[in-house]
């Protein structure tokens, strides 16, 4: 030791400014600290295994709502509401798995499928004509309802294009799916909130909008082609008397 330097005693320094500190810290503190870390390993062992179940369903929830909207698009109403029950079903069990842990149920995974099945149920009913599912009954947030409504507003012009392609006619059905899709549109563009409450709606809604142009430009090209080839149906007739 050099002269004129002095060599402190941790040990001595803790056990005088902490008194408390009555088990010996060799032995006292690796035990404390065992204690702690395997409460918290087997916490976050338990909160993993809640992170996987919710994976697993929402990869399933997100499925069995895809066949349900090409269901729907088919008119396979009765196979369409059934594959939405059982959704439903998925959907409660995802919920269930992540309870306990707030932060894992409101991850972007949980919400996305959560959104999906909302998209699936509206695109249900607005093409069936039953009634419109709110957020309580479909048991999910305001944010995840309101995305999967403007979600379902790309499925709506999917179905507005295929009936024009199929029926060759501008018909009264048509001109509904544009109203509810401009109905949704009405609805999403109130909704001025910061992205971090709403889940990224404004995005959403500008997609809405989008396609609530072009539909409505292809309902006029689709009229307007109606309306000349019925005038010259009419002219040729005329010329075959």
């Amino acid at each position: 030791m050099r002269r004129g330097v002095k060599v402190f005693d941790t040990r001595a320094i803790l056990r005088y400014y902490v008194p408390r500190l009555t088990v010996p810290l060799e032995g006292g503190l690796v035990q404390a600290l065992d204690s702690m870390g395997e409460r918290i390993r087997q916490t976050l062992e338990a909160k993993n295994r809640a992170r996987d179940a919710a994976l697993a369903a929402s990869r399933e929830l997100i499925r069995h709502c895809a066949l349900s909207i090409r269901a729907t698009h088919r008119a396979e109403y009765a196979q369409a509401a059934q594959l939405l029950a059982r959704a439903r079903e998925i959907a409660a069990q995802m919920k269930d798995a992540v309870a306990a842990y707030p932060d894992l149920y409101f991850t972007g995974y949980t919400q996305d499928a959560l959104k999906e099945m909302v998209e699936a149920h509206i695109v249900h009913a607005l093409i069936t004509g039953a009634p419109l599912p709110d957020p309580e009954t479909l048991g999910v947030e305001y944010a995840a309802y309101l995305n999967g409504l403007g979600e379902a507003a790309g499925e709506l012009r999917r179905y507005a294009l295929d009936t024009l392609r199929v029926r060759q006619d501008t018909s009264a059905r048509v001109e509904q799916v544009l109203d509810a899709m401009e109905d949704i549109y009405s609805l999403l563009v109130t909704m001025d909130f910061p992205d971090a409450l709403t889940g990224g709606l404004r995005r959403t809604t500008d997609m809405v909008r989008g396609v609530l142009e072009r539909t409505r430009g292809d309902l006029t090209v689709a009229a307007r082609q109606e309306k000349l080839e019925r005038t010259l149906k009419e002219f040729e007739d005329k010329l075959g008397r």
